[in-house]
């Protein structure tokens, strides 16, 4: 059987529409799954993050920068 032209057109038109279709579905988000391990990821880093401010050499430089911010003449 031959294809006509028409049908050739028609079948360009869509795989195009399917290419599309998936690009719109690729980049839709994440899944359920995904975002607990972002969230893990996330909390995980913060608790990091609050164990190294928090502890005592940390702290005193942090303390020391404030000062000096606070004690600048100008």
């Amino acid at each position: 059987m031959r294809k006509t032209v028409r049908g050739v057109v028609r079948g360009r038109e869509r795989v195009r529409a399917w290419m599309l279709g998936l690009a719109v579905r690729r980049d839709a988000g994440m899944v359920t799954s995904e975002y607990a391990v972002g969230i893990i990821a996330a909390v995980a880093f913060a608790a990091v993050l609050y164990k190294v401010v928090t502890s005592g050499q940390v702290g005193g430089e942090l303390q020391g920068i404030v000062g000096r911010a606070l004690n600048v003449q100008m």
